[in-house]
C-alpha cells in the first residue's frame, strides 16, 4: 500500500499549472554502502491528477493499493537543495500499481518542476 502524503503543484511546459499527489510507499530497512549502518527510509513518488487543489487536500491520508519502486532512467543531475552537492542519478521513484510488472510502469515527458509547495523553500521535482 502506498499512502498520499501530501500535493504539489506543478507546471507544465505550456505555463498552465496541475496538481500532483506525493506517494509515499512503505517502511525500508536500507545498509549504509559507506558505514556498514542499517537505516529506515520510505520511498516517494509523485503522479500528476486531475484534481484541484481542495480536492488533493482532501486525498492526503488516503491509502492506495500498490508501491513506490526504483525504475532506471536516462541520466540527470539532480541538485540536494540543502547541501547544494550535485548527483548524476540514473533512477527515478515510480508508482506500481497491485500486481502490475515494472516494464508495464509508464513514464512519459521530462520531469516538471514544482510552482509551489506546501513547505516554504522546499522545489519538488517530478519524475
Amino acid at each position: 500500500m502506498v499512502t498520499v502524503k501530501e500535493y504539489a503543484i506543478r507546471q507544465r511546459k505550456d505555463g498552465t499549472a496541475f496538481i500532483a499527489l506525493i506517494l509515499q510507499g512503505g517502511l525500508s530497512l536500507v545498509q549504509s554502502k559507506e558505514s556498514g549502518n542499517y537505516y529506515a527510509t520510505v520511498k516517494q513518488c509523485s503522479i500528476p491528477s486531475t484534481f484541484d487543489e481542495e480536492t488533493a487536500k482532501q486525498m492526503i491520508g488516503e491509502r492506495v493499493p500498490g508501491s513506490v519502486v526504483r525504475k532506471q532512467c536516462e541520466t540527470y543531475e539532480w541538485t540536494n537543495k540543502e547541501t547544494g552537492e550535485v548527483l548524476e542519478l540514473s533512477h527515478r521513484w515510480v508508482y506500481l500499481p497491485e500486481g502490475e510488472t515494472l516494464e508495464n510502469a509508464i513514464f512519459e515527458g521530462e520531469p516538471e518542476v514544482a510552482l509551489a509547495d506546501k513547505k516554504p523553500n522546499t522545489l519538488l521535482v517530478h519524475r
